[in-house]
């Protein structure tokens, strides 16, 4: 049988996830709406990912499967980007799976009111222990249309504020938008982040449905959230630097309710920067750690970004104490009890995170 042009192309990078990627495939063929294709690259996995995807692809014709030597995520997006042929782009993780009516709602929403992009909410379900037991952390604004760019642009922080920026996996974008603007995944880690600051640097109209439908999956130690990063502080200052042009671009830079929310991301993650570093599976000295810590926290952004964040949890702002006091050590200790946390109470530590 040959599919119909395509509404929706869906677009899936997978790499040895045999054990989650059909949940997220039969997440899709529950969808409401029927009219899509699934473009899935197997990125060169050395599991059973190929095989179950083969398997899926023979009974659904919807179902198209790609399989390359290992490139990476930001190369296999790319690759289906090349070959999609549905009006709107939609972008899922291989791991994590979606609520029934995500692309019929999302949908619904921007041809009816001619969108260029649909925002919805999210679900971040931390999985601990051996019984499948979790946590659920719900992101998301209330809906909204914004019809001009004026209103999206002042509105745009609150939409930052929940996370709901960063991420190519709640929203659905349009294809031809895409082409024209020639806007493609760009081959560095966290990926994602860029890809969406490019298609909505001048974007017009957008649109929020506040129901949350994805499943945004942390489970697997290998992740790429879970990871020791060497370069993470270098990565978080390159995406400050992005925020702080796109806001400029914006003509931003005087509302005090952007920035504040550009300030606190950058020192919370700054927080996650000093963590890293005390990771044990860094291998510098002590003592290396602390002068990396006090380049961190004493430098003129981590200061202006303290002194203009305002937390919203008492536990932040004790959080920040030493980053304010520019006392390396006193922040060395505090990444050390994260670090240990983070990696023996998954629970604790994802609801200290969703609650800071």
């Amino acid at each position: 049988m040959t599919p119909s042009q395509p509404l929706v192309s869906i677009i899936i990078p997978a790499y040895n996830v045999g054990q989650y990627v059909r949940r997220a495939v039969e997440s899709l063929q529950n969808q409401t709406l029927r009219n899509y294709e699934v473009l899935v690259v197997d990125d060169g996995s050395t599991d059973d990912t190929g095989r179950v995807l083969d398997l899926m692809a023979e009974r659904d014709y919807r179902i198209t499967v790609y399989h390359n030597e290992n490139g990476g995520a930001p190369a296999a997006r790319n690759y289906a980007l090349d070959r999609a042929r549905g009006t709107y782009i939609y972008f899922m993780d291989a791991d994590d799976w979606a609520e029934p009516r995500m692309l019929e709602d999302m949908v619904s929403l921007a041809e009816r009111s001619m969108l260029d992009l649909v925002v919805c909410g999210f679900y971040i379900d931390t999985y601990y222990g051996n019984n499948g037991e979790y946590t659920s952390e719900t992101k998301s604004r209330p809906s909204a249309i914004y019809p001009t760019q004026q209103e999206f642009r002042a509105a745009a922080w609150q939409l930052f504020d929940q996370n709901l920026f960063y991420t190519p996996w709640n929203k659905l974008f349009v294809r031809e938008r895409i082409e024209r603007l020639n806007v493609r995944f760009r081959p560095t880690f966290w990926d994602d982040f860029p890809f969406v600051l490019d298609y909505i640097r001048d974007i017009e109209r957008v649109g929020v449905i506040e129901q949350a439908y994805y499943h945004f999956i942390r489970q697997r130690s290998e992740s790429e959230t879970a990871r020791w990063r060497p370069d993470m502080y270098e990565k978080r200052e390159e995406e400050h630097g992005w925020m702080l042009d796109l806001y400029r671009h914006w003509g931003l830079e005087g509302d005090p309710a952007s920035m504040e929310v550009v300030q606190r991301r950058y020192i919370e993650r700054l927080i996650g920067c000093i963590e890293n570093v005390c990771n044990p599976a860094c291998k510098l000295s002590t003592k290396e750690k602390l002068t990396q810590i006090e380049t961190m926290i004493t430098s003129d952004r981590a200061q202006l970004a303290v002194a203009t964040a305002h937390p919203r949890s008492r536990m932040m702002r004790t959080m920040l104490m030493p980053i304010k006091a520019r006392n390396a050590r006193l922040a060395y200790q505090e990444g050390v009890f994260i670090s240990f946390v983070k990696r023996h109470n998954t629970k604790v530590f994802a609801t200290l995170k969703a609650n800071r």
